[in-house]
């Protein structure tokens, strides 16, 4: 058994370099410290995007469900990367055509919550 952390007045560089390499096992920590949330997410780091859609697609889940989502293939606009994106409830595929401006896309998966700058539940209930 070891005898844990050192203690005393002589061990604050211990500590302090014990824990400054122990950080980079915390996931957040090192996504923060290598910038990745904004070299390597497409949506660059921000919690919202606007696209472009370019197909309807359906996407099939994992097991033990056998069903096929409801997604569109969305082309960001501030960088042109290519998502999926969710659209949710039933039936509100038949409202999205290519081309249209999908809005607020949430998320790294991406669910799109606007049309034409209006929400699906507004379309879904009218």
């Amino acid at each position: 058994m070891g005898k844990g952390k050192p203690r005393g007045l002589q061990a604050a560089r211990k500590l302090r370099t014990t824990r400054r390499e122990n950080r980079w096992a915390d996931k957040h920590y090192k996504k923060q410290a290598l910038g990745t949330a904004f070299r390597y997410s497409p949506f660059g780091g921000s919690s919202h995007a606007k696209g472009i859609v370019l197909e309807k697609i359906g996407v099939e889940a994992k097991q033990p469900n056998s069903a096929i989502r409801k997604c569109v293939r969305v082309q960001l606009i501030k960088n042109g990367k290519k998502i999926t994106a969710f659209v949710p409830n039933d039936g509100c595929l038949n409202f999205v055509d290519e081309n249209d401006p999908l809005g607020s896309l949430e998320g790294e998966e991406g669910e799109a919550p606007l049309l034409n700058s209006f929400g699906f539940r507004v379309l879904w209930s009218s």
